[in-house]
């Protein structure tokens, strides 16, 4: 046999058992997914988002997929903190977090289901009502709360607001510490005059439990850094499959999900951020 065509024989054999070998791992990857239960990664008390009672929106969205899917759902509890997906994910606990920021590394994103926003929240008969942006000249001299660290963080300083602001924790187990709901009562109990919350985070919790406040999308902001994120389910990496079973039933069922977020107080925005959704139930 000429030496050229020993050696084209050589490189077929050895790009065949690459393509074997790939094959092998994506089988053994896409073997992990559990075939018999939805199992679900969730903190145990994140509400309203994700609660042990199974009661946050997430909740009810996992057992939409769930039922989609005609799978029961099981549950990993763990706190939303740092370890999150490798004590949970990572560790083949479970197969799918429900909500989680699009462009993390730590997980494979599904395409996004919904687009929010962070809000204002003040009383529905307070003289700042009618406020539309962080920049409103109205707000000089008020106390809002925040919670530190979070994006708004940097327009309260670009607007002279940052001096009087009351900063909540950041990073807490949630178990022991709700700084959403302190600050919401805070906001009752007259200490602030307003609270910024993540939309997701703030409105459910005014829709069930604060019915004399008012939740303003921040949709109008015109600096940076920016105040809407996308929201997607987190798969393990290189679970191209399950990813993309998921994106299909995503956007099948767009409709009953904006429908089940809408519900749950949630406000939707449009993906570039700029207005807010109209969904009609």
């Amino acid at each position: 046999m000429p030496a050229w065509a020993d050696k084209y024989q050589r490189l077929v054999v050895t790009l065949l058992l690459g393509f074997c070998l790939a094959g092998s791992v994506g089988a053994q990857t896409s073997d992990l997914v559990s075939s018999s239960a939805l199992r679900v990664c969730a903190d145990p008390a994140n509400y309203p988002m994700s609660s042990r009672d199974e009661d946050g929106f997430e909740n009810k969205l996992a057992e939409f997929v769930g039922a989609k899917l005609e799978l029961p759902v099981q549950y990993t509890w763990y706190p939303m903190a740092t370890g999150f997906v490798r004590n949970t994910l990572n560790a083949k606990q479970c197969d799918l977090i429900i909500g989680y920021a699009q462009g993390h590394e730590l997980v494979l994103n599904t395409n996004h289901y919904f687009t929010s926003v962070y809000t204002l929240i003040v009383p529905k008969d307070a003289e700042i009502s009618d406020v539309k942006t962080l920049a409103d000249p109205v707000l000089k001299g008020r106390k809002l709360g925040i919670i530190a660290g979070t994006p708004p963080s940097a327009h309260l300083a670009r607007n002279g607001l940052i001096a009087k602001a009351k900063a909540y924790n950041l990073v807490v187990d949630r178990r022991h510490e709700s700084p959403a709901v302190d600050m919401l009562d805070d906001l009752g109990a007259g200490e602030i005059d307003g609270a910024i919350l993540w939309g997701p985070l703030g409105g459910p919790l005014v829709k069930s439990s604060y019915p004399d406040f008012k939740v303003i999308p921040l949709v109008s902001e015109q600096t940076p850094p920016r105040l809407f994120f996308r929201i997607t389910m987190g798969v393990r990496l290189g679970e191209k499959v399950w990813q993309r079973n998921l994106n299909s039933l995503i956007r099948r069922n767009q409709d009953e999900i904006n429908s089940l977020l809408a519900d749950a107080g949630v406000p939707l925005v449009t993906d570039l951020g700029t207005e807010v959704m109209e969904i009609s139930n």
